[in-house]
């Protein structure tokens, strides 16, 4: 009669001994995938309705204004709120343990963050223009040849 030690000591539920795959495993890539060509199968034709609404705005703008327009804020925000959901997302991939998608989310999070950038600069540019160039200490008097 042969002696084993392991048959004697009792197993724990759901765990069936078997080391191959530990009970607090990661999700695939396969699922990672899928879920992130969903989610960028819906973030896609959002982030084209933004930009599409933000050039429709701007259409109607007279370019031959006596001041300076203020600064056009919704487009900012609009394109913000939208980079703030992704980022969102992303955490929430990440922390559900889909590395995958998660890394995709903070890569499309980081590409609206430069648009929204973007668009914050070009509404400052046109809200403040640069100011014509002016000699120190010189009368502007025009030259006679």
């Amino acid at each position: 009669m042969r002696f084993e030690p392991s048959s004697r000591l009792p197993r724990l539920p759901g765990n069936d001994c078997r080391p191959e795959k530990p009970s607090d495993a990661r999700s695939d890539g396969f699922e990672g995938g899928c879920i992130s060509l969903i989610v960028l199968l819906i973030e896609i034709p959002v982030a084209f309705l933004l930009g599409l609404t933000s050039v429709i705005r701007g259409w109607g703008r007279g370019d031959e204004q006596a001041v300076a327009p203020a600064m056009d804020w919704v487009p900012i925000l609009w394109l913000g709120g939208f980079t703030l959901a992704v980022l969102v997302i992303a955490v929430i991939f990440l922390y559900s343990a889909h590395p995958c998608a998660g890394a995709v989310q903070l890569l499309v999070a980081a590409i609206a963050l430069l648009f929204t950038i973007a668009a914050w600069y070009g509404q400052y540019e046109r809200a403040h223009p640069p100011q014509p160039p002016t000699r120190a200490g010189m009368p502007q008097t025009p030259r006679t040849m």
